[in-house]
């Protein structure tokens, strides 16, 4: 819509009710979750029985609360340790590939440039069986040939953790690109003529420019693999993630709990972006 022109009043209430429609299609079902998070039922779902904290806080024979409930705390642990190890190494290594790819002229740059990307094209359930059989081929490999088990190479939480990294760091590669091929390369040279080191300049200049780059991607990865399902589906061993538990709750049938863990998943993860955008502009 150009503000600039006239428009008609029948296009003004159209284009309000599009935006209403599409805010609430957007966030009716997370304030419906959140909801029911609070209702004083056995059940996940309508009706409203009453307001209770007992889906968060209660240990009893008959209805356990999430802070009491030793699965699910489990599983959160798992999804927030592999989210953990997944940011660190995407953000690492898709650092180090935004610098060679913007930075660097090597033979063959463009077909490297779109074979790392393509981890973003392959749909998660492919991508996880692919991994899954390649890991578990070099595992009968080095046992039948040298008699060794490697643990890496079977379904388990370092697995999971090489899955999830194989396509989050070309994500952290993509948005640390897009800052940095803003970066004045005359502010390098400065410096190096002044006499610092190859070291210093990165240190002290590009990846100061890079900072908020690298964090809100750091923010990205860990949220990605924080519920990351189709690819750590077939990857993960009985230390199940938080998404691989709920689904197993969902599809078994399930109290009010996985609603407490949604309401606590929507609100921490609403509070990091705010916190983020708000340290991003101020960085700005």
């Amino acid at each position: 819509m150009i503000r600039s022109l006239p428009n008609s009043r029948r296009y003004l209430y159209s284009y309000k009710l599009y935006i209403g429609l599409y805010f609430a299609f957007l966030f009716a079902p997370l304030l419906v979750t959140c909801v029911l998070a609070f209702n004083d039922s056995q059940f996940p779902y309508l009706p409203w029985n009453g307001f209770t904290l007992e889906w968060f806080t209660a240990d009893l024979p008959e209805r356990v609360g999430l802070f009491h409930d030793r699965m699910n705390l489990e599983s959160i642990w798992v999804s927030a340790q592999v989210a953990f190890f997944v940011t660190i190494l995407s953000v690492t290594v898709g650092t180090c590939a935004a610098f060679l790819f913007e930075q660097e002229e090597f033979p063959f740059k463009s077909a490297l440039y779109f074979l790392m990307l393509s981890p973003l094209v392959i749909p998660g359930v492919i991508l996880g069986i692919s991994i899954l059989l390649f890991s578990n081929t070099l595992g009968m490999f080095f046992e039948t040939t040298w008699g060794i088990d490697v643990p890496l190479f079977r379904p388990g939480f370092w697995l999971v953790v090489l899955g999830q990294f194989s396509f989050i760091a070309t994500l952290v590669t993509l948005v640390v690109s897009a800052r940095l091929r803003k970066f004045d390369r005359t502010l390098e040279e400065a410096a190096l003529n002044l006499g610092a080191n190859r070291f210093e300049v990165i240190w002290h200049i590009t990846l100061k420019f890079l900072r908020p780059a690298i964090i809100g991607a750091a923010a990205v990865a860990f949220l990605m693999s924080f519920e990351n399902f189709n690819t750590t589906l077939f990857l993960v061993s009985s230390d199940t993630t938080l998404p691989i538990n709920l689904y197993l709750q969902v599809r078994d049938g399930s109290t009010p709990v996985i609603n407490a863990i949604s309401f606590l998943l929507i609100v921490g993860t609403s509070l990091a972006a705010i916190i983020n955008l708000y340290f991003s502009r101020k960085q700005g």
